[in-house]
């Protein structure tokens, strides 16, 4: 657990130094649980999430970085690739894929990278993965933008 810690003060003291850098990503650590953490994500450009932000809770494992962190979206999202209700993520680095390499900063990269580019044969939301493999492809970026405004959009007025 030692090692863990270590590890999430390492990875914190980088997000601080690169904050002004990377202005699609803010991570915060949980003040009283270094093993809790939240993000903001930028929707990627030139897809249904543009102009939205997307917030994701991460759960660091106390064998952290040897087993992946739980990642969720918080903030409701259309998309092959994450369980509509409970904003599970499919990606293979936060399963079977995982390295040690990978840290809370590029786990965000990764699901930035997988909003722009679905992966419809793995669905966790099966309609979103449907319209997508029937080729459906304007169905589909239009339910995105949909739940794009109405969930991770700042309100106007």
């Amino acid at each position: 657990m030692q090692a863990s810690r270590a590890r999430l003060f390492k990875e914190y003291k980088e997000v601080q130094r690169e904050k002004a850098v990377d202005s699609d990503i803010q991570l915060v650590c949980d003040d009283s649980n270094i093993f809790k953490w939240t993000a903001l994500i930028k929707g990627p450009s030139e897809t249904p999430y543009e102009g939205g932000v997307f917030q994701l809770a991460f759960a660091v494992p106390e064998q952290y970085p040897l087993q992946p962190p739980q990642v969720r979206f918080l903030t409701k999202i259309f998309h092959p690739n994450v369980h509509f209700k409970t904003g599970e993520i499919c990606l293979d680095i936060l399963k079977n894929a995982w390295s040690p390499a990978w840290t809370l900063q590029s786990v965000c990269r990764a699901i930035i990278a997988l909003m722009a580019h679905p992966e419809p044969d793995s669905p966790l939301n099966c309609d979103s993965g449907n319209l997508l493999r029937s080729g459906d492809v304007r169905g589909f970026q239009s339910m995105a933008r949909m739940y794009t405004r109405l969930a991770a959009m700042p309100k106007k007025g």
